[in-house]
């Protein structure tokens, strides 16, 4: 019943499209090519594990009112997105199905929320893909079926694609818009995919097995990198394009579409993530910072820790924000344009912990990383050929208010700049909230067509998983042949 509504709506799109959304004639003979919005560029940011409120105390803390970011601005679309997966869990032979969202419910049962959840894997292949799926799949359809990418129709124009992150680099956000594993769980296979089966031009984020997660030297960790054979080749950085591991030879891909392989550049020292931000750059980055788990969430934290930044960053580890800024120039490069997937990834974690100071932080790195989204493109670019979209992939933590459920779901409360707003945490995991969702530039009014449904509290809303038929619309839906490690 799902998957059936979400190509119901995207044939209606299309006949929209088709149909006279724009007031242009076309001839037998002369097709207008402007009637669709092709924007030469998509830049898709995710805050996993943001909702409203995670926004609002932030604002508040930062600023001290509401509405402060550039993304909350009215030359922005401004919609609400609900989140719910096709499929919530399979145990054995038994299927549990996602319910939806019943917007009656989640203003008036305190306990409706935190059931039928989606994780990230399956959020962000939804995200990537336009197909709502099952628990912690990467790439998989509900029938096992390998569902296509916004990067692979980027990559079918000729693009540069990228992932940038502050938590490993194969982890279910990033995983989930390139890669194909019935399992986000499947680290090793999931880097391998990642380096020797994408032509990704661009991943950062942290999984460094030399540094712990205060961005000191560590006794080495592999884990998200599979094997100590593959790390300590990349470490080479000599410009190999075959990698032995167990046995196994692994090649990467040609990027470009060139005819050659194309290897990768390791980038670990903050210093060269800043100074990729102009100037020449290698061909194809794997930025690998110099951190453990996370960039800087999970660095130190003083027992009675509670306001943001008590604790310094970690001073040799770049931020969000810098990363951000380095991959923009990178992928720039392109004549042809780019997609990238910029994620906030420990909001999430900072709301499985209820911990609402580090959330705050990471939040404040995830909008400075929009703000230099918005200044790349004011600036190297415009918004008649970029596309820029900032969502969630789900709320965690069922932040609100401190006297919910008196009133249920009950906004977090102003105490000026600065200060901590009164709030409370209602759970430890992922909860069925819609989640805010913003766009601006070619084709982003096309996603307030696609929101058919009502809240009683943020308005229109639309299916996270028809935000990407949107950019496929966009940009077309290719037929891609996937094929395996070579």
């Amino acid at each position: 019943m799902i998957m059936k509504k979400s190509r119901f709506t995207l044939f209606f799109a299309a006949f929209l499209l088709l149909g006279g959304l724009y007031s242009c004639q076309l001839t037998a003979d002369h097709r207008d090519e402007t009637r669709i919005p092709k924007p030469k560029n998509i830049i898709f940011l995710v805050s996993d594990g943001m909702g409203y409120n995670h926004v609002l105390a932030t604002n508040f803390y930062e600023h001290g009112e509401a509405y402060a970011q550039v993304y909350e601005q009215d030359d922005w679309v401004r919609l609400a997105s609900s989140t719910y997966p096709a499929i919530t869990r399979i145990d054995g032979l038994d299927t549990l199905f996602g319910t939806g969202y019943n917007p009656r419910l989640a203003w008036e049962d305190p306990d409706y929320l935190p059931r039928d959840y989606t994780g990230s894997a399956e959020s962000a292949t939804a995200l990537s893909t336009g197909d709502k799926t099952f628990s912690a799949s990467i790439g998989i359809g509900v029938n096992g079926d390998t569902l296509t990418h916004l990067s692979q129709a980027a990559k079918e124009m000729g693009k540069s694609i990228g992932v940038v992150v502050s938590v490993p680099f194969n982890h279910a956000t990033p995983a989930g818009f390139v890669a194909h594993n019935r399992s986000r769980h499947n680290y090793d296979e999931l880097a391998y995919y990642m380096l020797f089966n994408t032509r990704l031009d661009v991943i950062m984020g942290a999984g460094n097995p030399d540094y712990d997660d205060n961005g000191q030297p560590r006794e080495r960790n592999p884990r998200y990198f599979g094997k100590e054979e593959l790390w300590e080749q990349l470490l080479a950085n000599d410009g190999r394009t075959e990698f032995e591991v167990e046995d196994q030879t692994y090649r990467v891909t040609d990027a470009d579409g060139n005819g050659q392989r194309d290897p990768w550049t390791l980038v670990q020292d903050r210093e060269d993530f800043i100074a990729m931000a102009s100037g020449e750059t290698p061909k194809r980055v794997l930025g690998i910072p110099k951190a453990y788990s996370t960039i800087h969430y999970n660095r130190e934290m003083a027992e009675d820790e509670t306001m943001p930044f008590t604790q310094p960053l970690n001073e040799n580890v770049p931020t969000l924000e810098e990363m951000t800024k380095a991959s923009l120039n990178i992928l720039g490069q392109n004549p042809e344009g780019f997609f990238v997937m910029i994620e906030g990834g420990a909001v999430d974690w900072a709301g499985h912990d209820n911990h609402l100071g580090r959330m705050i932080e990471e939040q404040t790195d995830f909008n400075r990383s929009v703000d230099a989204v918005v200044e790349w493109v004011e600036t190297h670019s415009s918004w008649e050929e970029t596309l820029v979209i900032v969502t969630s992939d789900h709320e965690t933590g069922y932040l609100t208010g401190p006297d919910h459920p008196n009133p249920v779901n009950q906004a977090v409360i102003n105490r000026g700049q600065g200060n901590l707003p009164e709030h409370k945490w209602n759970y430890d995991s992922h909860t069925n909230m819609l989640v805010p969702l913003f766009a601006k530039g070619p084709g982003a009014d096309l996603l307030e067509r696609m929101a058919g449904e009502m809240d009683p509290v943020h308005g229109p809303f639309i299916q996270h998983s028809d935000i990407a038929n949107v950019l496929f619309l966009l940009w077309e839906k290719p037929e891609i042949e996937i094929h395996k490690l070579d």
